[in-house]
């Protein structure tokens, strides 16, 4: 199909890698947490806009670049840390009343979740990795093929989104009532932000 070998399991191999935990799933459950449906549909769309973003960075070469020099690419990726670890303080240490450290504004949550993602380089390399494995040389469609792999992507990223936005939802409503458990898992979240900022910085 286009070029894509094995159309079936590229879609359930993207499947799997949106499922894993990560910081982009944590920008859609915090974002939803503090701005409803439309925050975590605008973080959701970002997210989709810096994987975009990235894929065509990857299908033009950049991670080879990257790869020439390293420096390039350790001071992306410790911008990247340091973003996220950033982020996880400033909701470990907000208290109670204070501004939410996501915004409540939909612009501003598009924009925390393009950051979060376009922030990791290693997405860059992983694209680059990834896509030659479902592409049909003898078959394959030049621009097309990578177009229909970013559109599917894209679609895919969108839908998982807006799954995880309503369970989110659905599950916050429930918990306003309660705000030591919204603190405790703003909190855990903070957290969760850290350790991911450290593992990107130490990961080689």
């Amino acid at each position: 199909m286009f070029g894509i070998a094995d159309y079936g399991a590229f879609v359930a191999a993207i499947i799997l890698f949106l499922a894993i935990p990560g910081p982009g799933n944590l920008a859609l459950i915090t974002s939803t947490s503090k701005g409803g449906l439309r925050g975590g549909m605008a973080a959701t769309l970002g997210v989709i806009a810096g994987d975009q973003v990235l894929m065509w960075m990857a299908v033009a070469g950049v991670a080879a670049l990257l790869a020439t020099y390293p420096a390039a690419f350790n001071a992306v990726q410790w911008l990247g840390a340091a973003y996220l670890a950033w982020l996880g303080w400033k909701m470990l240490t907000a208290k109670p009343g204070d501004k939410p450290v996501l915004n409540i504004r939909p612009r501003q949550y598009f924009q925390q979740g393009l950051a979060i993602t376009l922030l990791n380089p290693k997405a860059i390399v992983f694209y680059m990795a990834f896509f030659p494995l479902f592409v049909d040389p003898a078959r394959h469609q030049g621009l097309l093929t990578f177009g229909v792999m970013a559109a599917t992507i894209a679609a895919l990223t969108l839908g998982y989104g807006l799954v995880v936005v309503l369970l989110t939802h659905f599950l916050a409503e429930r918990m306003r009532a309660n705000p030591v458990i919204a603190r405790t898992l703003e909190k855990l979240a903070g957290v969760f932000l850290i350790g991911f900022g450290v593992k990107l910085a130490l990961t080689k």
